[in-house]
This record gives C-alpha cells, sequence and structure tokens, in this order.
C-alpha cells in the first residue's frame, strides 16, 4: 500500500517541480526504506527493489519531459528484462537514492541502469532492458526518440556489460524457441 501513496507523492508534488534533464542525464530521487518494506532480516526486501524502480524510470522519464507526450500517445514502457547485484543491505528507516539513467538502446530497446546509493555507497545496482508498446505493438526506438527531440544519429555505445548481457538474452532466446 505505501508504494501507492509514494506514487501519488510522485505524481502530485515531485514531478510538478522536478528539473528539465536531456536524454542521457542522470536522474535522482530519494526514499526512506519504511519498516513495510523490509524483509525479516531487517532490510529492504529484494521484492521491493523493482517496484522502487518503476518510480524511479517514471520520475525519469518526468524530469526528461516524456512522461506527458509518452502517456498522450498511449505509449506504455514494458520491462524486458532485468539483472541485478546486491552490494549492501539498506536498514530500516535509512535515506536513499535511486540513480536512473538511459546507457544507449538499439532498434527494438532501450538498456537503463539504476543505482540505489546512500551516505553508506553502492547498494545495488540494476541493468533493464525495455521497450514502449501502444495497444499491443512496439512503438519504434525512432520514433521515441524524434518525439523526444534527440538528434543523435547513432545510439551511444553500450558497455561491455550491457552488451554481453544482451548476447546472453539471445542465447536463451534462441535456446528456449520452440
Amino acid at each position: 500500500m505505501n508504494l501507492y501513496f509514494r506514487f501519488m507523492w510522485l505524481l502530485i508534488w515531485r514531478m510538478r517541480f522536478c528539473r528539465r534533464l536531456g536524454l542521457l542525464d542522470n536522474s535522482r530521487l530519494g526514499f526512506r526504506a519504511w519498516p513495510t518494506d523490509c524483509d525479516i532480516n531487517l532490510h529492504l526486501t529484494n521484492a521491493r527493489y523493482p517496484a522502487l524502480m518503476d518510480l524511479g524510470r517514471t520520475y525519469l522519464l518526468a524530469e526528461m519531459g516524456l512522461l506527458k507526450p509518452f502517456l498522450k500517445r498511449s505509449w506504455l514502457p514494458v520491462v524486458n528484462a532485468s539483472e541485478f547485484t546486491f552490494i549492501r543491505a539498506i536498514k530500516p528507516l535509512q535515506k536513499f537514492h535511486i540513480d536512473s539513467r538511459i546507457l544507449g538502446w538499439d532498434e527494438k530497446y532501450f538498456y537503463l541502469e539504476q543505482r540505489f546509493t546512500s551516505e553508506a555507497g553502492l547498494h545495488a545496482i540494476a541493468n533493464i532492458r525495455a521497450l514502449f508498446i501502444c495497444k499491443g505493438h512496439k512503438v519504434e526506438t525512432a520514433q521515441l526518440l524524434r518525439v523526444a527531440d534527440f538528434e543523435l544519429h547513432h545510439a551511444p555505445e553500450l558497455p561491455q556489460d550491457i552488451q554481453n548481457w544482451k548476447a546472453l538474452l539471445q542465447m536463451k532466446k534462441e535456446q528456449n524457441a520452440i
């Protein structure tokens, strides 16, 4: 239930006064780990990370000025794949941030990195592969970039770890094709 309150706070308050970011800039959104976010080990439960990351990506789109134009066109973001590395626990009542940024894209997907940080350092890092759909069909990357008013002719080169992950995802898809 507390994510509904966080989502409403994000929509009503934070998005109204957010700064303007470029397509490849870093977005930062702050949180506090409430006791209801924690598991019996007294740290942020693994299931809460992806839910909070959804809010981070929503805020990223808002800061880029793309949330309203995309929603107006009924373009909805969908996570296709994710991978997490947990480094250190986030304790109850601890303040932390989610830093979100687009690493690059290809003809079908956008690749993002989301980091959980606090004064103690890096807590977790996640890579996300996502796309946008409209009425059950994929929205073309070139069309998304036009609406974003992004004039780069070539996508930024993806970091080597993302290229390796992309190859792994393709291999899994091919091995499990029916």
